[in-house]
């Protein structure tokens, strides 16, 4: 082989590697720089190996002698284990609790879930890490290790109780509170209300009114109208609430208490429809990745559902029959993919 040719061989072959893992790259990162990491962690695990490929190419290309390619080969293998050995400590520790995860599945897209001092609403399900929207609509990014590690509890999508503690003073019966508490829950239509007798403290009887909600994407503002009917329903009763406790350093009479005055029946009736509004509103834009999440979540799931289902019939089916099926198949697949290439939404 002359000198020219010696040339030209390595050259080539260093242009056309990266002209195509430009491409690639292109392909299948560059096209949508938006989808989240649960899309994007495979095509970078085949953008890895094909730039280890490409790399592996470059190296037999080269004009050199056997035995060289081969300590140079095993040069970049040695390389690429030592930093396989220093990254992959937390890296395999947070894929293993990731596949971990989806093995156990405590919880699905979209859900409530509570780790230590985090709370908020599942937005992305990542093979590294799990992402969740709080009711303030930041995006926290928490390690998979760390929802393996840490007592992490879910809200089940069936329906959760929703409960509020509060106190007030030994001169009100307790039958009388129980029911007026039993009535604020029916008005905030949570279902199979109760209400307890926390304890008898030095100045106040502490009460806890739980009941269950159904719908527990409206876990924030449904909390919200529970304590609110609760001030409407003590206040309108001439119950003063006492929680945590009263301590008030102004002079009042002894037959003062401490309530705030009736509204209008028009002015209260406008202060509810505006806060129904509002709670309906901040909702629907605190967890709006997290809903989008969701949806497009179980739509994929019904499309694979419906695939498979159809795939079972292809056999037992006639010629014109297997036609329609694998046009809808088709049509499925065209669907779902066009699903899992959506980017997701970001903020700004």
């Amino acid at each position: 082989m002359d000198s020219a040719t010696s040339i030209v061989i390595p050259a080539t072959t260093l242009v056309g590697v990266v002209a195509f893992l430009w491409l690639m790259q292109w392909l299948l990162l560059g096209r949508n720089p938006e989808i989240g990491n649960e899309r994007k962690f495979p095509r970078q695990i085949i953008l890895l190996a094909l730039t280890i490929t490409g790399l592996l190419a470059i190296v037999f290309a080269l004009p050199i002698g056997e035995s060289s390619r081969n300590q140079l080969i095993g040069l970049i293998g040695l390389l690429i284990s030592g930093i396989i050995a220093f990254s992959s400590t937390n890296m395999v520790s947070n894929l293993m609790a990731g596949i971990l995860l989806r093995m156990t599945q405590p919880f699905k897209t979209g859900d409530f879930i509570r780790v230590g001092e985090h709370f908020g609403r599942v937005s992305e399900r990542g093979r590294f890490d799990t992402e969740i929207q709080t009711e303030t609509r930041e995006l926290i990014a928490l390690p998979n290790t760390l929802l393996t590690t840490q007592a992490l509890a879910a809200i089940r999508s069936s329906g959760t109780i929703i409960s509020v503690n509060i106190s007030l003073g030994y001169d009100v019966h307790h039958a009388r509170v129980e029911k007026l508490l039993l009535e604020a829950a029916e008005k905030a239509n949570l279902k199979d209300a109760f209400v307890h007798i926390l304890s008898l403290d030095d100045f106040t009887v502490s009460y806890r009114l739980s009941g269950f909600l159904e719908e527990v994407k409206k876990l924030i503002s449904s909390r919200s109208e529970l304590y609110r009917h609760i001030l409407d329903c003590l206040h309108g009763a001439d119950i003063e609430i006492m929680s945590p406790s009263v301590m008030n350093q102004r002079r009042i009479a002894e037959d003062q208490k401490v309530i705030p005055k009736t509204v209008s029946h028009t002015l209260d009736a406008s202060t509810n429809q505006a806060n129904d509004k509002a709670e309906k509103l901040a909702e629907k834009i605190a967890f709006d990745k997290a809903d989008e999440a969701e949806i497009a979540e179980k739509t994929m799931q019904t499309l694979k559902d419906k695939i498979v289902s159809l795939e079972s019939k292809l056999e037992q089916s006639s010629d014109e029959e297997r036609s329609k099926i694998k046009e809808k198949i088709e049509a499925l697949r065209h669907s779902l993919k066009k699903l899992e290439d959506k980017p997701v939404k970001q903020d700004g």
